[in-house]
């Protein structure tokens, strides 16, 4: 069941942005997000948050500026989805502009697992670096900081996901979720944590005449890889997080942007000149996390350091092959998934789901999860065969359960359980012995009920009430479509009643509709429908943009149908 409510609009508020001369719609879409002065909207660099205000971000930066200074060789070890290949890149290109010597790592999530782990700084010892700087991962990696110490290698940890009690004992760390770190944002992607410490970075070289002789980098031009990794990585888009997507989205819609990013656009079939934040998420970022879903994410970080368009075209044509083989093993997986939870009795009841099976691809688990997360709005863990007799998983959640919150109960409760966990509120993984996954399953179903109040377990759709008539219109989409949405922030959704005059099912999955509202008719679409209407049909729609054989006209996305 699923629970339609309205934003509530405070009159006030709309009316101030209304007066301010925002656009009656938007001022009141803005009013029922919390905004209440247009100056909030303003998302212009220089109303970032100061580098200087985060924790140990100067520290890092005299760090490296020594290390640079030094000739010393730098080590960037990422991760192997979008944020943490973006924030490698992101740190490849600035480290390079400055004349660092610099080259990256990624760990094989097949072999080597997530984060900072002992292997691979042995791997990394490999190549001799005098220091190591992580991005997007390192927070729980504390016997990872202390092989790397062992080998007599410095360690500069950046990262955004939440911390244990034990912080790792790391030369610098620089994460706005550490303790005592009072910068406002704390929902910075990987990326946006280095792309801060890198303007850290900058003004400290500028405090020591660096640039007295060479040409000072614009760090700016590295906005279209920062918009890219916070946007797939669905961090909450506060304030400040909007105004690094909007200023990666400006970049790429003026043509200012990565060959690797315009190359992705193009094996895509996408236009960057009408980019929207919508594109980063569910076009470009999942092409660039096939790479570390099913082959090796170097791939994906060479699609974004080369400056060669003939390459990273040829990169992006093989990343738009890898996803389109990655949609396929989702779909069978999804559809084993269904039918081992027919066998569960209690699916439906349970509070928490935990599922498995021997042909899972450790890649995909993560997409897998959230995909029947949403179909039955519980939070849902899928795990694959890892090496040595371990299970991979991860896993989803919903409103209301905080998951890596939920891990730390379950391995409080059942010390020894899980080898491995962390994360964020609503995504996280953990890894564990094969023949544990009963126990998992039937604690994490314990833990997840008794922190869900019952009322979270169903699905609540919030929405911005009826579309006025006038604004079902092309110049109304395009409005709506240049604005910033996303986690925290969501895309307008509207709700109305329509008279229904044309249905059909397209490729058996997707209902195509002809509509009618006070004598306007407008087309609409619902993927992966699971009911068709009658006569009439209360829908929850987003207002988009068709584009067919060159010509756009509005047309409805239905993402509820009643």
């Amino acid at each position: 069941m699923t629970r339609i409510v309205n934003r509530s609009v405070p009159p006030r508020a709309a009316w101030q942005l209304e007066q301010q001369g925002l656009h009656p719609l938007l001022a009141r879409l803005y009013a029922a997000r919390g905004v209440t002065d247009k100056a909030e909207l303003d998302y212009e660099l220089k109303a970032l948050l100061p580098p200087a205000t985060l924790t140990h971000a100067g520290d890092a930066a005299r760090l490296l500026a020594d290390a640079i200074e030094a000739e010393a060789r730098l080590l960037i070890i990422g991760d192997y989805d979008c944020d943490g290949a973006t924030a490698t890149a992101v740190g490849m290109r600035a480290l390079k502009s400055l004349g660092a010597d610099v080259d990256f790592l990624l760990p094989d999530r097949f072999k080597l697992g997530y984060g900072l782990s002992p292997e691979i700084v042995d791997l990394a010892a490999e190549q001799s670096p005098d220091l190591i700087i992580t991005v997007d991962n390192g927070i729980a990696s504390i016997e990872g900081v202390e092989r790397a110490r062992e080998h007599g290698i410095a360690t500069l940890i950046t990262d955004h996901h939440l911390p244990a009690a034990t912080l790792p004992a790391a030369d610098c760390i620089v994460n706005p979720n550490q303790p005592g770190c009072a910068f406002p944002s704390k929902c910075m992607a990987g990326v946006g944590v280095m792309f801060y410490v890198l303007l850290a970075l900058r003004a400290e070289l500028r405090e020591r005449s660096f640039f007295a002789d060479r040409p000072e980098p614009n760090f700016a031009n590295l906005l279209d890889l920062v918009a890219l990794g916070t946007v797939a990585d669905v961090v909450k888009l506060d304030r400040n997080n909007r105004i690094l997507v909007s200023q990666g989205l400006k970049r790429m819609r003026a043509g200012q942007l990565q060959p690797g990013l315009a190359a992705l656009f193009k094996a895509a079939g996408r236009d960057p000149k009408k980019a929207t934040a919508m594109d980063l998420g569910f076009i470009l970022g999942p092409r660039l996390n096939a790479a570390g879903r099913l082959a090796d994410m170097r791939l994906g970080v060479e699609c974004l350091l080369t400056d060669d368009p003939a390459r990273a075209l040829q990169i992006a044509q093989q990343l738009d092959t890898l996803n389109r083989e990655r949609r396929e093993i989702e779909a069978g997986m999804q559809d084993q998934a269904l039918l081992l939870l027919e066998t569960l009795e209690t699916a439906d009841s349970t509070p928490g789901i935990a599922l498995f099976d021997d042909g899972w691809h450790e890649g995909v688990v993560g997409i897998l999860a959230a995909r029947i997360k949403d179909k039955l709005h519980r939070p849902v863990f899928a795990f694959a065969r890892g090496e040595n007799g371990t299970l991979k998983g991860s896993g989803r959640s919903i409103p209301g359960l905080h998951l890596r919150d939920a891990l730390d109960l379950v391995a409080k409760r059942a010390p020894g359980l899980l080898l491995r966990f962390g994360g964020h509120a609503m995504a996280a993984g953990a890894t564990l012995q094969a023949e544990d996954f009963a126990r998992f399953r039937a604690l994490f179903a314990e833990v997840a009920g008794e922190l869900l109040d019952p009322a979270d377990l169903t699905r609540t759709l919030e929405t911005d009430g009826a579309l006025e008539g006038g604004y079902y219109s092309l110049e109304m989409a395009r409005l709506l479509e240049n604005e910033i949405w996303g986690q925290g922030f969501p895309a307008p959704l509207f709700m109305d009643e329509f008279a229904v005059e044309q249905q059909r099912v397209l490729k058996e999955k997707h209902l195509k509709l002809r509509l009618r509202k006070d004598g306007a008719r407008i087309e609409a679409i619902q993927f992966n429908f699971s009911q068709q209407p009658g006569a009439t049909a209360r829908l929850a729609f987003r207002l988009a943009i068709n584009e067919y054989m060159g010509v756009e006209t509005p047309q409805l996305f239905v993402e509820h149908l009643e």
